[in-house]
């Protein structure tokens, strides 16, 4: 991926008193697919808005291709926009649909045609175009929508919560498909969604967003090993955190003592455990002693609850023919690659700044 199709400097957006947008820099380059995560109200479709031309900005820019896009109304920025509701227009079938944009663009009936038969073949739904707008299910209106945002060729397409609306089941099968469509096309994507499966299956790179303001960027890997702080971690679903005393690399919890990652300085920190690094063993062998408490199934493992005598409870998983019933009492031990020290609260990046990972 090279070269920056999109670049946002220091964008704020604000609603009284409250920043919705409080100085967000961001950027994504030619065919990279960027991920804006977070919870409800915390920017990210203000920012998608503010991208599309849609919100006005109250400071800072949006550059595509290195032109700034002030006073460049929406329909004019050459970028796509799909929201979770598809927006279809059920008075049209499913071609009307799809040529919309084009014909608003003046392209010929003829290619219009061959456009869309091309785009919903590639979108799994060849033949289609006939097809009343009131017959198709869930899934295939988010497909329709997609390629009616593909279908004037954007130079940034843009993806609000496409997927919120859809059953788990379907979601995780399209999001594998988005991922394979946009590479397919080369296209540069900018996506919001609260769900992390989905932003971490289909992103090139992850932004986590917290009221208003960037707390983490990097690779899907790079955040899912270093969350960076206990907001980041615990949004992710990470709840094993505790406070620490950190001696000589060793932290000193109420879970006992742990190994820290090498180079981590003395003092207090505040350290988390993923579950996949919570080791179940005898009751009466190394590490705490804990009572399951319950039992997640969750596909080919399962998170099992445990409670300590001392300290928070603990989540750990195990493979399904190793998980302990409900009230039997084990022995936990911590993989040392799997104890993250954390910051105790999110930096706030400088403008442009990415932030690292770790």
């Amino acid at each position: 991926m090279t070269g920056t199709l999109l670049r946002v400097d220091a964008a704020t957006v604000r609603f009284g008193a409250r920043a919705a947008l409080d100085e967000v820099s961001v950027d994504a380059a030619a065919h990279e697919i960027v991920c804006v995560l977070g919870p409800s109200g915390s920017g990210k479709s203000t920012l998608l808005r503010a991208v599309a031309g849609l919100q006005a900005l109250d400071g800072g820019r949006v550059l595509l291709d290195g032109a700034d896009q002030r006073g460049v109304p929406a329909h004019r920025r050459g970028v796509g926009l799909m929201f979770q509701d598809h927006q279809l227009f059920p008075q049209r079938d499913v071609g009307g649909n799809v040529a919309f944009g084009p014909r608003m663009h003046g392209m010929p009936r003829q290619d219009r045609e061959r456009r869309t038969a091309e785009l919903l073949d590639l979108v799994g739904l060849p033949g289609a175009a006939a097809r009343p707008v009131a017959t198709l299910s869930g899934g295939e209106q988010q497909r329709v929508a997609l390629a009616r945002a593909l279908a004037s060729e954007p130079r940034l397409l843009m993806l609000d919560e496409p997927l919120g609306q859809l059953d788990r089941s379907l979601r995780e099968r399209l999001v594998v498909e988005l991922r394979r469509l946009f590479g397919q096309l080369g296209t540069t994507v900018l996506a919001v969604t609260h769900d992390q499966g989905e932003a971490f299956a289909l992103a090139d790179r992850v932004v986590v967003m917290r009221d208003g303001r960037i707390v983490r960027s990097g690779t899907p890997l790079e955040v899912w090993q270093q969350p960076g702080s206990e907001f980041v971690a615990r949004f992710l679903g990470f709840d094993n955190i505790t406070d620490a005393v950190v001696s000589g690399g060793v932290a000193v919890t109420a879970w006992g003592k742990l190994a820290v990652p090498d180079g981590t300085p003395d003092g207090e920190h505040r350290l988390l455990v993923r579950p996949s690094g919570v080791r179940l063993g005898p009751a009466d062998g190394a590490g705490p002693r804990c009572e399951v408490v319950s039992r997640t199934f969750r596909g080919g493992h399962v998170g099992v609850l445990l409670q300590p005598a001392q300290g928070p409870a603990l989540e750990a998983e195990c493979a399904l023919r190793d998980a302990p019933e409900i009230g039997a009492r084990v022995g936990a031990v911590f993989a040392p690659e799997d104890v993250v020290v954390l910051a105790r609260s999110a930096v706030r990046a400088a403008p442009g700044e990415r932030p690292a990972a770790g």
